[in-house]
């Protein structure tokens, strides 16, 4: 371990000021390898890079002499109250990052009083993260193209109690990773010179981490795999029978979940708002704009380039979630202004869990949760609803229907082509 336990999250607030320290943390932990596949992103990390590069090109603008005693960043999401408009976003494998760290996450999202969703990639069961952990669950799922492997794990979320079921539907192929390739840390799991080295000069990752949970669990395995797909990490393959890329999924698919689950439904990957209507007619109640933290489509926009005519399209109509490149509270203050109802963040509870476990998780959160109510105060926000896009500076690419996907636009661009 690193030493942090419980106890010592006083002493953890002293070394951790902002998300940029848990990474340092984190990157000290972890293998080379680990570290790499939750920090980068896809191909040359252009994606990645993007994200963070469309959040700071925009300012708020700071209002004074604001009444802004109490200030609170309390709200609702999906119906039900929320300390802050912030839910972590499922990401696979955080057990190999620190032992159970899927329910030290969900655990620290509990007692911060925000949603946590669990990925169908996680190492930990769906049912031991309801029993130990508690408090709001979401599942995300993947769309097999054997469908009634879906089928099976929505109904294993329904029995297991989950408020709220995420599909994913931005993955249709497997994405470029080549530092993945190079660092030896690829599907299936190839023990090399070069990673072996790389693991042994962290024992204490590999002690905690791998032997620990070896010795009470055995090999890790996708626990929320559909039952014949259970097969340990090591031995996982890509393609289209043991990873769910599916290259077929339909609106009619999701017409099917939504017959399926009786709760909230929300979907992911989102980026055009023609899709976000399609999504909202499907029967979603809400949308995740994302591109998967920069993590597939190398050239694609940033997901806060793309909310506010998502917003225009389908807002009041349906939930907007923003997620991608989230790593301060002024990132949450910015996405909400622009009209998101909240964020998810994936990375920044990821560097948390693997700098500290549990303590780790919960520093990140109280991080961005203080970032964003010192960020409304300088804005003269007492309440979210006080903040909106007159607070900000938007480049002109922001603004809505500007970033070339306006549906009218392209209709009459497409009749002048003929088409």
């Amino acid at each position: 371990m690193t030493g942090y336990t419980a106890l010592d999250i006083e002493r953890l607030r002293t070394k951790a000021l902002s998300i940029s320290d848990l990474r340092e943390l984190a990157k000290r932990h972890l293998p080379r390898g680990i570290f790499e596949y939750v920090a980068r992103g896809t191909d040359e990390d252009r994606a990645l890079d993007g994200n963070a590069r469309a959040f700071d090109e925009i300012e708020i603008c700071p209002r004074v002499v604001q009444d802004v005693s109490g200030a609170t960043a309390q709200c609702s999401i999906l119906g039900k109250p929320s300390a802050a408009p912030l839910a972590i976003s499922p990401t696979g494998f955080a057990s190999l990052l620190w032992l159970d760290g899927e329910i030290g996450s969900a655990k620290a999202a509990a007692a911060a009083g925000i949603p946590f969703a669990l990925s169908t990639g996680s190492i930990t069961p769906m049912e031991r993260v309801k029993e130990e952990a508690g408090g709001r669950l979401w599942l995300q799922l993947y769309v097999w193209p054997q469908r009634e492997m879906t089928r099976e794990l929505i109904d294993r979320a329904r029995k297991a109690d989950y408020e709220a079921l995420i599909v994913t539907v931005d993955t249709p192929v497997a994405p470029f990773r080549p530092y993945n390739l190079k660092n030896g840390f690829s599907i299936p799991f190839r023990l090399s010179s070069r990673n072996a080295l790389d693991i042994m000069c962290h024992p204490r990752w590999l002690f905690n981490v791998v032997f620990r949970r070896y010795l009470r669990s055995g090999p890790m395995v996708a626990e929320n795999y559909p039952q014949q797909l259970r097969v340990p990490v090591k031995a996982a393959k890509v393609g289209k029978f043991n990873l769910p890329f599916s290259d077929n999924v339909s609106w009619e698919d999701i017409r099917e979940f939504r017959r399926l689950w009786d709760g909230p439904l929300l979907i992911k990957g989102i980026m055009h708002p023609d899709d976000a209507a399609q999504a909202v007619n499907a029967g979603a109640d809400g949308v995740i704009v994302s591109n998967h933290g920069g993590r597939n489509l190398d050239a694609s926009i940033a997901p806060i380039r793309a909310l506010p005519s998502i917003v225009d399209r389908i807002g009041g109509k349906a939930t907007v979630l923003l997620d991608s490149g989230v790593t301060r509270g002024s990132d949450i203050a910015k996405a909400v202004a622009m009209g998101a109802s909240g964020v998810m963040v994936g990375k920044a509870g990821l560097f948390g869990v693997a700098a500290a476990g549990q303590p780790g998780a919960q520093r990140a959160i109280e991080i961005l949760v203080e970032e964003l109510l010192r960020v409304m105060i300088f804005s003269g926000a007492r309440e979210l609803r006080d903040l909106d896009h007159h607070l900000l500076r938007l480049p002109a690419d922001f603004r809505r229907g500007s970033y070339g996907v306006d549906a009218a636009a392209a209709a009459t661009a497409s009749q002048r082509r003929g088409g």
